[in-house]
């Protein structure tokens, strides 16, 4: 099993999972950017975080997604009978984790959570690594809000203290006061707001 490439085949195979014709269409029920799509069918890279939410969304096999290989139609079961495995399964899902590095926002796979640990006001969760700190965050707003924010400043990725002062500006905080500042909100670029921190070490 070769890990390293076949994501333009898996990912023609998930077209054909979903009954959706092109990459945009396989985009919007995968809920992820055009741009993200184009890198990994570029590179090749194997999706592995999209064959499993294909899979649990759609019932085909992994192994059929991942490789091509048995039969892509889910196994036969009796009715209302489900392994202990699916019933797990069904209560999971991938959130896309990516990491800051050097200014700039990278893919770094997924994590499966609990759906019970995702509150539902969160419509589009993400996990963002920063240093050795966990965030999970959420892509959908309709506004800057006080709060901890993923934000883009001069092309370059942080994560910051914003909180909003009159009129139609902000204050960016930083970890050396002396660092903070003011702008207008216009002037940044707002990804994602920080809502939890994961696996926050105690010690």
């Amino acid at each position: 099993m070769d890990f390293n490439n076949g994501g333009r085949e898996a990912i023609l195979r998930m077209l054909e999972a979903y009954g959706v014709s092109t990459r945009k269409a396989l985009c919007e029920r995968l809920g992820i950017s055009t741009s993200t799509m184009s890198t990994r069918w570029m590179r090749d890279v194997f999706p592995a975080d999209w064959i499993i939410k294909c899979s649990i969304e759609t019932g085909v096999p992994v192994e059929w997604l991942s490789f091509g290989t048995g039969s892509p139609k889910p196994p036969q079961k009796s009715l209302g009978i489900q392994s202990a495995n699916e019933n797990v399964l069904a209560d999971l899902f991938s959130v896309p984790r990516k990491k800051i590095k050097d200014g700039k926002l990278l893919d770094s796979n997924f994590y499966l959570l609990d759906k019970a640990l995702v509150p539902d006001s969160l419509r589009k969760p993400i996990v963002i690594m920063d240093s050795d700190q966990l965030y999970l965050a959420d892509q959908h707003f309709h506004e800057v809000t006080d709060g901890k924010w993923v934000v883009e400043i001069e092309g370059k990725v942080s994560i910051r203290e914003l909180t909003r002062i009159p009129v139609g500006r902000v204050k960016v905080g930083a970890p050396n006061p002396c660092h903070s500042f003011e702008c207008f909100i216009s002037e940044l670029n707002p990804i994602a707001r920080c809502h939890f921190y994961l696996l926050v070490n105690l010690n």
